[in-house]
Parts: C-alpha cells; sequence; structure tokens
C-alpha cells in the first residue's frame, strides 16, 4: 500500500464513529416508507379520515431522513467544491491573489428554526467575506479581534435561547446554604440573577451570557487561525473537530432528549460543512497548491461557534479546542506583546535537510547592567512539538498534531460522557 493511500485511510478514521452513530439512528426506521408518507402527508395536508369519521393526524418520524438528506447535501458539497477549486485557482492566480508558501524551499418552532438558520449562515457568511479581506489587505491583530464580534452581531440579535448556565455542584454552596442565599450570592444577584427555587444550581446570566457568545466567536475564529502555518492543519484540524462535533450530536439526537432539535439544527450545518472541508484538504493536504489564509479559518472557527450556541453545546465544544486553549495560551506573552510577536510564527524550513525546525525570534534582556539579545523559540503548540521530538518532515509535523487533536477530542468525548457527572447532576 502506498503512502499516498495510508494517507488516505487514516483521514477517514475521524468520520468513522459518527457514521456508525448515524447508521444506528436510521437502521431501524424504514427511510423509504417514510419519504412516501412525508410526501402523502404534504399531499393531504398530514390528515386522513378514520374509520369512525374523526379526523387522523399522521405522524411521521423524519428524523432520520432529515440526517440521511443532511449527508447527501454534504457529499455534494464536497463534490461541489472539489470541482469548484480548480476553476477558482486559475482566475485567482491569473488575477495576481497568491500566496508564497514559506514553509518550502524557496518560499414559531418553524419560524425560529428559520431564524436561526438565517442568522447563523449570515454571521458565517460575513465572517467568510471578512476573513477573504483580511487575506487581501492583512488586518493588524487588533482587528482580527474585533471582526469576529461584529459578524457574530446577527447571532446575538436573533438570538431567542436560554441566557442561563447550570452551577457546578461544589460552588452552589456558596449561593445558597439551608435554602437561603449567602451573602455572596447577594451580591451575585445584583448582577445576575439567581434561581433560589433550583437551590442555587442555575444562574441566569442575561446580557452577561450575549457577552459569552461574542467571546466565544472572537476565540473560536482565532484559536484555529493562530494555530495554523503548515500544509493541512488548518483543515485537518477542523475537520477532526466538525468529526467529533458530529459525533456528539448523533449521540443526543439517539437519547432523544429535550435538545435532540437543537443537535439536528447543529448536524445540519456541520455536515455540510464537512463536506466542503474534506474536498478542501484534498488540495491542502502536503504538498499543498491551495492556501486556506484567514479566510477558511474565519470561516471554520465561525462554523463551530453558530452551532455550540445555537446547538446549547458551548462548553462540550470546548472540550474539543484542548490543543487551540493550550496554543493560546502559550501564545499569550507574544500575542500581548510581552515578548516580540514577528508576522510569521510558522516553523522555519531548513532546506538542507528538508525538515522543519522551531522559528525564534530575538529578544533584549538586561543582566547586570549589560544588555544583550537572546533567542528564543516562538511561542506556539507547533513549536513546542519540534522542541520536543526535534525537526520533522512537514508531513509528519503535521500527522503528528493531528494525531494530538484526535486524542484531545477523545479526551473531550470522555470528560463530557463520564466525568462531567461530577460536578453536574445530568
Amino acid at each position: 500500500m502506498t503512502l499516498p493511500s495510508i494517507l488516505r485511510v487514516l483521514a477517514i478514521l475521524p468520520l468513522l464513529p459518527p457514521l456508525h452513530k448515524l447508521y444506528q439512528l436510521v437502521a431501524n426506521e424504514d427511510i423509504l416508507g417514510s419519504i412516501i408518507a412525508k410526501l402523502n402527508n404534504d399531499k393531504s395536508g398530514g390528515v386522513n379520515i378514520s374509520a369512525d369519521g374523526s379526523d387522523v393526524v399522521n405522524e411521521v418520524n423524519t428524523v432520520g431522513v432529515q440526517l440521511l438528506l443532511f449527508l447527501i447535501l454534504g457529499i455534494l458539497g464536497h463534490f461541489g467544491t472539489y470541482r469548484l477549486i480548480p476553476g477558482i485557482r486559475y482566475y485567482m492566480l491569473k488575477r495576481g491573489i497568491c500566496g508564497k508558501d514559506l514553509g518550502k524551499k524557496g518560499t414559531d418552532r418553524e419560524d425560529v428554526d428559520l431564524l436561526d438558520l438565517n442568522s447563523a449562515l449570515l454571521s458565517i457568511c460575513f465572517m467568510l467575506f471578512l476573513g477573504f479581506t483580511d487575506d487581501v489587505l492583512e488586518w493588524p491583530w487588533r482587528y482580527k479581534l474585533f471582526l469576529p464580534s461584529v459578524a457574530s452581531l446577527p447571532l446575538l440579535c436573533c438570538y431567542e435561547g436560554s441566557t442561563s448556565i447550570v452551577v457546578p455542584i461544589p460552588l452552589r454552596s456558596y449561593l445558597m446554604h439551608a435554602g437561603e442565599l449567602t451573602t455572596f450570592g447577594k451580591l451575585l444577584c445584583r448582577l445576575v440573577v439567581v434561581d433560589e427555587n433550583a437551590d442555587g444550581s442555575i444562574i441566569n446570566l442575561g446580557t452577561f451570557y450575549l457577552a459569552y457568545m461574542g467571546l466565544l466567536s472572537v476565540f473560536c475564529t482565532n484559536a484555529i487561525n493562530i494555530y495554523a502555518g503548515i500544509n493541512g492543519l488548518e483543515v485537518g484540524q477542523s475537520y477532526i473537530i466538525g468529526c467529533a462535533v458530529l459525533y456528539h450530536n448523533f449521540i443526543e439526537i439517539q437519547s432523544n432528549g429535550e435538545s435532540a432539535e437543537n443537535h439536528v439544527f447543529s448536524a445540519m450545518i456541520v455536515v455540510s460543512f464537512l463536506g466542503v472541508s474534506t474536498a478542501l484538504l484534498r488540495y491542502n493536504w502536503f504538498p499543498a497548491s491551495v492556501f486556506v489564509g484567514d479566510t477558511y479559518c474565519y470561516f471554520a472557527g465561525m462554523t463551530f461557534a453558530v452551532v455550540g450556541i445555537l446547538g446549547h453545546f458551548s462548553k462540550t465544544l470546548l472540550l474539543f479546542f484542548i490543543p487551540q486553549i493550550l496554543n493560546f495560551v502559550w501564545s499569550v506573552p507574544q500575542l500581548f506583546r510581552f515578548v516580540p510577536c514577528p508576522k510569521h510564527r510558522l516553523p522555519k524550513f531548513n532546506a538542507k535537510t528538508g525538515l522543519m525546525e522551531p522559528s525564534r525570534v530575538v529578544i533584549s534582556t538586561t543582566s547586570g547592567g549589560n544588555r544583550k539579545q537572546v533567542e528564543m523559540a516562538n511561542m506556539t503548540l507547533i513549536n513546542v512539538f519540534l522542541q520536543l521530538f526535534g525537526p520533522m518532515h512537514e508531513q509528519t509535523l503535521c500527522i503528528a498534531l493531528l494525531v494530538f487533536q484526535s486524542f484531545c477530542c477523545g479526551l473531550g468525548m470522555y470528560i463530557r460522557y463520564n466525568l462531567a457527572q461530577i460536578v453536574f447532576d445530568y
């Protein structure tokens, strides 16, 4: 088996868990019969006449049908994107819009659903446009923090869901004791609403929850954008996170709980996202013929923010962003200019060895009254991998980072379904 064939097999692995869960969801349903029944309902208004002359409303379980239709749309999106990219690449090159690879040598419920869908698509498309302007105009970092906030405005303005959060069990005693609010609980009530009927287990954050959603949009878009720089990493990490989100959606749909409908909405968006992302990955994988730039990073980040917010599983979403969170925390000194931050922090390509090495930045220090310059590696998770495991080929480095991403998504899933009960009673 050749190396490309092995890589294709590895690329399919993250998609197997959600596909298996999808099979479990639809295996016991008569899909063809459901489609025919649905069409008959639409023609007859969904009402039949019973033997005694009374009206009988036909109820058809269409969740399996919906999920299969979403899968078909995702597949169509994949092949459509795969066919469109070469043509778009030709015209982009013709207009001189191209880049240099620095890692290479030389370079009602239905009404509510419709409102949610429109606000989600508007935010994603707006972020897609802003990402393209960033690629062309190269916005400074202070604007990159502001742009996702603007793009999330349609989502925040149209949000009609709950603004309450569940308080972890160990912290509830600080809010209420013996059925009465504690001093801290009374102080907190000046800003938010502590539900006394729920013994302090629920807090309504109100406007603060909207601010949290805006910050989540900013984090998701920029977290992917700063964890980048080698062929396949941006799309690869988004693909793995998308598979984890889809698997989580299918688990919740299968449980048929109160949030099942929200997860159907999330699955609809994520399936289409995975369809176009896998097509793009075929062109962005090493050696890349297409660069994704900030356009895709913002698009992917806002897509995850939208499904996390409207699907009401933002905490679970952050569990799938463990590598991005680690990368952000480690990058804080450079991002906030405590340490010099160059424009590009991607690894350095050694033309002699053909391997990627940690890129470095020069900082000035003062010791004993003497000023001297010291080199240190740029503070990114990619450089940490190179420091721990030594110089690597770019493709090997990308695979190692994606394996780590897969491990963290699996860990996040384990925490969500096995350890969360320790701090949350659900």
